[in-house]
């Protein structure tokens, strides 16, 4: 009976020791590995909106959203040249981006704006469009994220600082306290809250790429 017990006291020690050897062993690979980065699709999609002659310094970004129903009808509105509106980046609310133009391109999004003193603001900017109304609906995770990930090379190869990365009411309101007698359309594009969603962010995934 002894020797029964001494057995069964082996074979549960045993035990313990392979089970404290998996938890201290195993899971340390399995806890440091990361789920991979969801990729979004980029479909380049030219428009015509653009100037022909200048080159953009690239030296700021400003975001949008097209208050518009649908992608169909937010593209053809930065695509027709009746319009003479554009943007570089469309972002549709699944992630997918439309890639109208390159950033040394100047198109046609920011109107009569100033950014850090300066004036004509698509002479040195990028526009980022996100479909849909942030006064109705949030941005999506995904419209976020795919935002990011066109962001970030962007913003090293350009040397782009996250302060000159603002709305277009931003903007607007800045031409309008430099000149309070010219008269100026007043509209909400994006929300101060979505821009500070997207903001903390890019500040979160900027700073991760720099501890790198």
């Amino acid at each position: 009976m002894r020797n029964l017990l001494k057995y069964l006291l082996l074979v549960l020690l045993f035990g313990a020791l392979c089970a404290a050897a998996y938890f201290f062993l195993v899971p340390s690979s399995v806890e440091e590995a990361q789920p991979e980065e969801k990729t979004y699709r980029e479909i380049v999609y030219p428009t015509q909106n653009y100037d022909r002659v200048k080159v953009n310094e690239v030296r700021g970004v400003v975001l949008h959203h097209t208050a518009l129903p649908t992608i169909e009808r937010s593209l053809e509105v930065l695509t027709t040249p009746i319009n003479k509106v554009g943007t570089h980046c469309l972002i549709d609310t699944d992630g997918t981006r439309y890639i109208l133009c390159e950033p040394t391109v100047v198109t046609f999004h920011a109107g009569k704006s100033v950014l850090n003193g300066r004036e004509k603001c698509n002479e040195f900017t990028i526009g980022i469009e996100f479909q849909g109304n942030t006064l109705e609906e949030p941005l999506t995770d995904d419209q976020i994220n795919s935002a990011i990930q066109y962001l970030l090379p962007v913003i090293d190869r350009y040397h782009i600082s996250l302060d000159s990365i603002v709305t277009h009411e931003m903007i607007r309101d800045s031409f309008m306290l430099k000149y309070p007698e010219r008269r100026t359309k007043n509209k909400i594009d994006i929300t101060s809250w979505e821009y500070r969603r997207v903001m903390k962010a890019l500040r979160a995934a900027y700073q991760e790429r720099q501890a790198q």
